[in-house]
């Protein structure tokens, strides 16, 4: 049997916890961040718990005092011990709780922890190549709320669904103005003549933590990596294409739509960012 921690109390996974005038049911109000422990650690908690605090003040929840970053990563240790895990996969969902659109119960965060487990190779640069496609029948608007990753999913479910159709292993999502924004479930970066681009969080994508760390991770180590706005046409010539998120770390993209990519440079990133941050790049 696996175990679920809602609100500090571990609960059978089964057990039902949210009512019918929940909030983040209704409206969508609330976060979520997605982490992995692995080797004994939560990889990059820092970084992730820092990202959820800055959401959670966006969208003007109220903190008690046992309310803590440290007593949450103390919470999330506790389930993953209680469910016997060594490697896996980690939700934290935050919701505001019961109420109406004007009339919510309390402003204080609800808080629901899940865990998978994952397999030890996790980690690893892909073999194969993925597949992706390009999701054109919405658009990720530009906004306050753009960055962070709230419970208003709807572009990203949308596009998962059409890569499913697909045939494909993931989808590339759109900002307003047609530009680049990030995939599904990741960020996205492209090469092009030795140098890596990604979207500008002014574009629109989620300021993802695997993003962040490998952008830091290679400036320091020389390579030059350009934040700026991406059209379709600049994606579809570079030279690769990779994404990146806080499970996988990196993967390399062989095909988007009929355009094929190499994966040269992009395993020499991955050899480089495991060979020097074996800690954090796991």
């Amino acid at each position: 049997m696996a175990f679920i921690n809602y609100n500090g109390k571990l609960l059978d996974e089964h057990t039902p916890i949210i009512e019918a005038d929940n909030r983040g049911l209704k409206f969508g109000d609330g976060l979520f961040e997605t982490l992995k422990f692995k080797k004994g650690k939560l990889i990059l908690i820092d970084e992730h718990l820092a990202r959820l605090w800055n959401g959670m003040k966006l969208l003007q929840f109220e903190f008690p005092k046992h309310f803590t970053p440290d007593s949450l990563e103390q919470q999330i240790l506790q389930l993953v011990k209680k469910n016997n895990l060594t490697a896996a996969r980690i939700r934290l969902t935050i919701t505001r709780g019961n109420g109406g659109l004007y009339d919510a119960q309390q402003h204080t965060p609800n808080v629901i922890i899940q865990t998978w487990p994952l397999p030890e190779t996790n980690g690893q640069l892909n073999e194969n190549g993925l597949q992706c496609c390009i999701f054109r029948d919405s658009f990720k608007s530009i906004d306050i709320f753009s960055n962070s990753k709230h419970n208003n999913f709807l572009v990203y479910s949308m596009g998962a669904l059409y890569a499913k159709k697909q045939k494909c292993n993931d989808a590339i999502i759109l900002n307003q103005h047609d530009h680049i924004c990030d995939s599904t479930i990741a960020n996205i970066f492209l090469i092009k003549n030795e140098v890596i681009y990604t979207p500008a969080l002014t574009e629109g994508c989620i300021a993802g933590v695997m993003r962040n760390f490998i952008i830091k991770a290679l400036q320091k180590a020389g390579y030059e990596v350009v934040e700026n706005n991406i059209s379709q046409d600049a994606l579809l010539d570079a030279d690769e294409v990779f994404l990146s998120n806080s499970i996988y770390n990196i993967r390399w993209v062989a095909a988007i739509e009929n355009k094929n990519y190499s994966n040269k440079k992009t395993l020499e990133i991955f050899r480089y960012l495991e060979q020097t941050n074996p800690a954090d790049f796991c």
